[in-house]
C-alpha cells in the first residue's frame, strides 16, 4: 500500500492527498532519512511512474492469481520479479553509491530485492501436471449408478 499512498507523492500533485498522508511521508523522509523521497532525482521520479503503472498492478494481479490458482501465475511471478529487481538494483546502487543513505534506510530498502529474487524463482519453478489439472476445479459430483 505504500505505493499508492506514499511513493505516488513523488510524481503526483500534493493536493491529490490528504494532509495526514502528507505528513506520514515527511516524517518517514525525516525518521529515515530517505533523501530520495524529499529530493526527487529523475531517476527514481521514473521508477515510481514504473512502480504506480506496472508493478503494483501487476502484484494486485498476481494476488488474484494466487487466490483463483490461475495457470498464469508463474509467468507473471517472473514479469514482476524481474522488474522489481531491476529497479531495486538501481535504487539500491544509488543509496549504496551516494553514501548519503543510513543503515536504518538500506534496511528498509534492501528486503524488496530479495523480494524480487523470490518471485523471480517462483516463476521459473516447473508447475506439476498433479498440481495444473486440479486448479481452480471443484471436487467431482458422485454418479448415479443406473439400474
Amino acid at each position: 500500500m505504500a505505493a499508492p499512498l506514499i511513493d505516488a507523492q513523488t510524481c503526483l500533485p500534493s493536493s491529490y492527498f490528504p494532509d495526514f498522508l502528507i505528513d506520514l511521508k515527511k516524517w518517514y523522509s525525516q525518521e529515515y532519512g530517505d533523501y530520495l523521497l524529499s529530493e526527487k532525482p529523475h531517476f527514481f521520479v521514473g521508477v515510481v511512474w514504473l512502480e504506480l503503472l506496472f508493478q503494483w498492478p501487476l502484484a494486485l494481479f498476481n494476488l488474484y492469481g494466487i487466490l483463483a490458482s490461475k495457470p498464469w501465475f508463474s509467468t507473471t511471478c517472473l514479469i514482476y520479479g524481474s522488474s522489481l529487481f531491476t529497479s531495486m538494483a538501481a535504487v539500491l546502487a544509488e543509496l549504496i553509491g551516494s553514501g548519503k543513505a543510513s543503515d536504518k534506510l538500506l534496511m528498509i530498502h534492501s528486503p524488496f530485492m530479495g523480494f524480487g529474487v523470490i518471485a523471480i524463482l517462483r516463476g521459473l519453478m516447473p508447475v506439476s501436471a498433479k498440481t495444473t489439472s486440479a486448479m481452480g476445479r471443484r471436487p467431482a459430483l458422485p454418479r448415479k449408478k443406473r439400474a
